[in-house]
């Protein structure tokens, strides 16, 4: 597999690697009493190959793509270790797709993933990590959990949304390498707590040197400087 690097990347070859622990896509869908009325939220893995397609995995469904959805927000991506810290901390299991994501995966970051890292997964597939995930109410009640959005924020272990580059198939089991970073150095992280004025100087001529627009969100979430500073 060939991906040409952006200006500004770092891309001498992969900067990471990983493995996809399991691929998940929705079980059934619930009702909920979120102004939607449903929600997609309830994933579960499956064997075998799955397509991915722009909008998402093949057989997967989003409900709310405003917030859940869309080319930026195809595929959402939860690690193994994240899930097992929480899981210490309930005192019950996390499996793969509890928590709404399509990828659970090991080895690589997730939630601190570089905005605009791609990762090459399988034979064929390109991601590209685009923004965190925001914690709703529906989440909670999928969860079950007392003060659930809080401390889900308070954790700050929200995992990474991603793009689709590049279409094809991939399966539990295959590895993941993370192709090129960009030199900014601006996690999924940061755009969720709130960056600093010198992050959004990065990000922003990172954008212009690469050509490569940031997600809405990640805009919407840039800190603006007041007049005369």
């Amino acid at each position: 597999m060939s991906v040409s690097p952006e200006s500004g990347d770092l891309a001498a070859g992969p900067v990471a690697h990983g493995t996809l622990e399991a691929v998940c896509v929705v079980h059934a869908l619930k009702s909920d009493a979120g102004p939607v009325g449903t929600t997609a939220i309830d994933k579960r893995p499956i064997d075998g190959p799955v397509k991915v397609r722009k909008m998402g995995l093949y057989a997967d469904v989003q409900v709310d793509r405003e917030h859940h959805g869309g080319h930026d927000q195809a595929v959402y991506a939860y690690s193994r270790t994240e899930a097992e810290r929480w899981g210490g901390e309930l005192g019950r299991d996390i499996p793969a797709g509890l928590f709404g994501e399509n990828l659970r995966v090991s080895g690589i970051d997730t939630t601190d993933a570089v905005v605009g890292e791609r990762w090459a997964i399988g034979k064929a597939v390109v991601l590209e990590v685009t923004s965190p995930r925001i914690p709703c109410s529906t989440f909670a009640r999928h969860l079950g959990e007392e003060n659930w959005v809080r401390r889900f924020t308070d954790r700050g272990d929200v995992g990474c949304f991603l793009k689709v580059v590049r279409t094809g198939k991939i399966a539990a089991g295959d590895g993941i390498a993370v192709i090129s970073r960009p030199e900014h150095g601006v996690r999924v992280r940061d755009i969720f707590v709130g960056p600093t004025l010198e992050q959004a100087r990065r990000l922003l001529e990172h954008q212009q040197a690469s050509g490569r627009q940031l997600p809405a969100k990640v805009l919407r979430a840039l800190p603006r400087r007041e007049p005369g500073q």
